[in-house]
Formats: structure tokens, sequence, C-alpha cells
């Protein structure tokens, strides 16, 4: 199990306002107010103490931590003293553990409790606990409203639109239009975002026989078989293969947790079922994905943009979801042909600053929506290491905090 922690590790450098470059919009606004007492004295450094409980520490969520860290370093700089007390369970699948940390969240009486769940129906009897102490809660990694649960925003994104975006980077890569591949090359700026409606609007124009005529056989692993997030990420990825009858998925999907252990042992499973003929594998996740690319690697099997598309040899290309500092080294490099990003800087640079805003009596939006969009070997500095975030005005939160220490 992983300590608590209130410092950051190694951050990522600058910040700026790009518009263009923000992963989010808010949508939904809805005022959502905290009760305080007066507010504290000019020149007092407000206390703000955030309770953030993730899965796992380690990929996506050790990212997503250190941008809550780092945006409570820039509040820190600006009239408060924010503390992000973080533990997770000792895997993604300790779901009890996750909840038994939310109720000792409660009992410290932290000022907000911001969860990404392992698995909702296991946290929400916790987050329900929660609000009724008076906590507010903030949800990441999710925008679809958990039924009961007077949660105060919800920041992240759809889990199935995610997915749906990465089936059409498969699309793309074996001969459909894009900027992938084998198939009609289209121009577009680097700040283009490449999320589900581009995909769409670029598949509109196909024909059936132009999607029959797109071939791959590839496989797929998943996450924890049967939970939310895997399931939804399976649903949209199928949803759109489904136009293109000459990709074909083989075997039995495979389940590998949300680890990249796991998901190594997937990739040789598959690899050594599929000796050739296999043309690509897609990972829900990234952790599961760099291991694949590993075993792939290992093996001498593993297809890079220098390799270009190419089917039916022994050569897999490896496509996944989610984005870190990590994975976009790898594709930076090649060896990783395609990712949708989930936006994990965000989950912590704005999880930060609407706690802050909740804790102040400061009204935030009810859905942070990011949308998931594709990152490729031309396109991947864009997201790291310095992503591109909206400025935050502290001094403006400050001056209307009401949250006396």
């Amino acid at each position: 199990m992983e300590e608590y922690s209130t410092g950051r590790g190694a951050m990522l450098k600058t910040f700026a306002k790009a518009p263009l470059f923000t992963a989010a919009a808010m949508i939904a606004l809805s005022p959502v107010m905290i009760a305080a007492p007066a507010a504290a004295q000019d020149g007092e450094a407000i206390d703000i103490t955030i309770g953030w409980v993730p899965p796992d520490i380690t990929g996506v969520f050790k990212t997503a931590t250190n941008f809550f860290e780092l945006a409570a370093e820039d509040a820190n700089k600006n009239g408060f003293n924010v503390k992000v007390l973080t533990k997770s369970p000792a895997s993604p699948t300790a779901f009890a553990e996750q909840v038994s940390i939310i109720e000792d969240m409660i009992q410290r009486k932290v000022d907000l409790i911001a969860v990404s769940p392992a698995e909702v129906a296991t946290v929400k009897p916790a987050l329900m606990r929660a609000t009724e102490a008076g906590i507010p809660v903030v949800i990441v990694n999710l925008l679809e409203p958990i039924d009961g649960v007077n949660v105060s925003s919800y920041i992240g994104f759809d889990n199935t639109q995610g997915a749906e975006v990465s089936a059409y980077a498969v699309v793309d890569y074996f001969g459909g239009p894009g900027v992938l591949g084998s198939g009609d090359m289209v121009e577009v700026q680097p700040d283009t975002y490449l999320d589900l409606k581009f995909w769409q609007d670029l598949a509109s124009g196909l024909s059936d026989e132009d999607k029959a005529a797109i071939k791959a056989r590839g496989a797929i692993i998943e996450g924890v078989a049967g939970g939310f997030f895997s399931t939804a990420r399976l649903n949209g990825f199928r949803e759109v293969l489904q136009q293109f009858p000459g990709i074909e998925i083989v075997g039995s999907t495979c389940a590998g947790d949300w680890n990249r252990e796991k998901g190594t042992r997937c990739a040789e499973d598959i690899l050594q079922a599929n000796p050739e003929g296999l043309d690509f594998i897609w990972a829900a996740s990234n952790e599961m994905g760099l291991g694949a690319m590993l075993v792939a690697g290992s093996q001498s099997r593993l297809e890079t943009t220098e390799d270009g598309a190419n089917t039916g040899d022994k050569k897999v290309a490896i496509f996944t979801n989610d984005v870190t500092p990590e994975s976009v080294d790898r594709i930076s490099e090649g060896k990783m042909i395609a990712e949708t990003t989930h936006g994990f800087a965000d989950w912590g640079w704005f999880g930060t600053k609407f706690a802050v805003e909740l804790a102040c009596g400061i009204e935030v939006p009810k859905t942070f929506d990011i949308r998931p969009r594709t990152v490729y070997e031309v396109n991947a500095r864009n997201f790291y290491p310095e992503p591109k975030l909206e400025a935050i005005d502290w001094k403006a939160i400050r001056a209307n905090c009401k949250k006396a220490n």
C-alpha cells in the first residue's frame, strides 16, 4: 500500500494559457456552494487539505498526482497553504481497501475528497458518507453521474468515446483516411483536436465498400473483466469496428487488470497463440499497452512507424489509451502507433483548483469534460513533458475565499 504523501515527486515544468491545447471544456455549469464561516484575514495563508484517493499510484495516476501537487504549490505562492494527502490501495482491484481509505479521509476531516473510483458501485456508500459529513466530493476519471451521491464536480471523459477514438486510429492505420498508416492522408495543423468528431467526420465519407476494404486482425487486452470502466471501453472499441467488417478481433479478450505485469502476460499469451498474421494489439490502458510493447519488442515482433502499416506478417502494431510522459516518449520513438489521451495532467491541475474553490465556498462546474483525442508521433510533444494548461488565477480565488482557518 502507498503511504500517505503530501509532497510532490518529479514535476513537469511549465504552464501557459493556451486554449487550443487545453484538454477540457466546461459544460453544464451548476452552482455548488459550501457553507463557510467568515473569511480569513488578508495576509493569512488559508489552510486547505485535499484527500486524493486514486486506485493506484503508478502510471497514469502518478501523472495525475504530480499535477494535484503542482497546482497546490502554485496555490501556495498566492495566499494558500494547500496540502494534498494522497493514498491509494495496493492495487486497482483492492476495492475494499479504497473504501477504507475514503473512510479514513472522512475521519481526518479533510476539506475535500477527490476520488478516482476503482469501481463505482463499491465506493458509492463511502462517498455518500463523506457528503453526509459535509465534505465535498470531486470525482475524476468519470463524467457519468453516480446515482444517489451529491458529487460536487466530475472531472473526466466519456470512457466509451475514448475507446471509440482508439478504434478509429486502428481503422486509419490499416487503410482508412486520417493521419496514420496506409490510407488517404489528411492535412492537419499540429494543434488539431483529433477527437471523436474529427474521426466520425472522416468516416462519414466512406462507402460500405470502402469500409469492407480496410482489413486487419487484432487482439484486445482489457482492464478488469466485467468492471465499469473496462466494459465501457470495450463497448466503444467494438462499436466502431462493427462498421468495418474487414477488421477481425481474434481470440478471447484478455483481462490485464490495468496492470503492466498482467498486461505483459496477456501479450505473451496472445503472441504465442498467433505466431503470425496478427496485425495489432489494442490495450485499454497504457500500463498494459506498454507491457505489450515490451513483449513484442523482446520477440522482434514490434511494428514501428518506421516499418509502416503491414498486414499478414509477424509484426504487431500497438494501440492503447491514457497517455503519460512515458508513453509519449515511446510514441515519439515510433514504438507505439497511437494512443488516446484522457488528460491526466488536467485531472490533477483542475482537481486542486476545484477543491480549493469548493473549500472557499466558490461555485465550480458540475462537469469538466476532457475530450479524448489521438496522440501520435507528429503531435506527441504537445502533451508531455510540458502540457499546456490554463493558468489558474489563485489571487482572485483567494480574494473571494470565505474559508476561515
